[in-house]
């Protein structure tokens, strides 16, 4: 790998992260909600996938550069898309709601969401992505380590969309208000998306780890999938659907896997 090239392509992705949250920062204090920062998410990951692809010609094989880039663009596209579709005419989501209670009204709250819904965003996709980067520096084609990750990353992006449509179809259907989604994946693991996510992560940094310069970038999963599994992901979920009064909730929390999809657990009388 260039070091040189791939500083200029790690700065230059750090540049398309900031464009698209600080865009998403304009469009939010136009709607008055935060909430499409999660549209964002996706479309910030699909900029640096796409600037690194630019930037990284001449330096890394094409082919390990063409895979990266299409990995992360039709993730990226496909949560982004679903997010939008999900949030569409909704009031601001109560977590955004909550954080940003915590800044006095006014240009405080203001300057309050810039720095830490949309810059720390900025910053979180761009330390993710670096090992996306530096795949797309290799200079050596895709080999069995790259492989295993491009099907780790199929496995999480079955869980995530699929997850994503059955809960989706389970909230169209007016019978199932306030009642908890345990179908399907959602049987297996209470949060299908979100472990899906963190294999489509750790199938990406695969792609980087054919060679030890990749391991160096490995911090970026780890991070990932603290986030999702003890960070502002499932905790913050649960803690919300834990206030909502759901019926079943405690019994589907006790029988069902939290994050790994595992067989659910059969209810114990608490006498034996």
């Amino acid at each position: 790998m260039n070091a040189a090239a791939f500083a200029v392509g790690a700065a230059a992705a750090a540049g398309a992260a900031l464009t698209v949250m600080l865009l998403a920062f304009a469009v939010g204090l136009r709607t008055g909600r935060h909430r499409d920062v999660d549209t964002a998410w996706g479309l910030a990951f699909t900029a640096v996938a796409l600037t690194g692809c630019g930037l990284s010609a001449g330096y890394g094989d094409d082919g390990r550069r063409a895979l990266a880039t299409a990995l992360v663009t039709v993730w990226g596209l496909r949560l982004a898309a679903h997010l939008w579709w999900r949030a569409r005419g909704l009031p601001e989501d109560p977590r955004y709601a909550r954080m940003l209670a915590k800044a006095p009204a006014g240009p405080a709250r203001t300057r309050y969401a810039l720095r830490i819904v949309y810059l720390l965003q900025a910053a979180l996709v761009w330390f993710v992505a670096l090992p996306v980067l530096a795949a797309q520096y290799q200079p050596t084609p895709p080999g069995p380590t790259a492989w295993a990750g491009t099907a780790l990353w199929a496995v999480g992006l079955f869980f995530e969309a699929v997850g994503d449509a059955q809960l989706a179809r389970f909230k169209a259907d007016p019978a199932n208000r306030g009642r908890v989604m345990d179908r399907g994946l959602w049987r297996w693991t209470r949060h299908p998306n979100y472990f899906g996510d963190a294999c489509v992560w750790w199938g990406l940094f695969l792609l980087a780890a054919d060679t030890p310069a990749g391991w160096l970038f490995v911090g970026s999963p780890l991070l990932m999938t603290w986030l999702l599994a003890f960070g502002s992901g499932k905790p913050m979920l649960e803690r919300h659907l834990a206030t909502t009064e759901r019926p079943g909730w405690a019994e589907y929390t006790a029988r069902t896997s939290s994050f790994l999809p595992l067989p659910p657990r059969r209810h114990r009388d608490n006498a034996s």
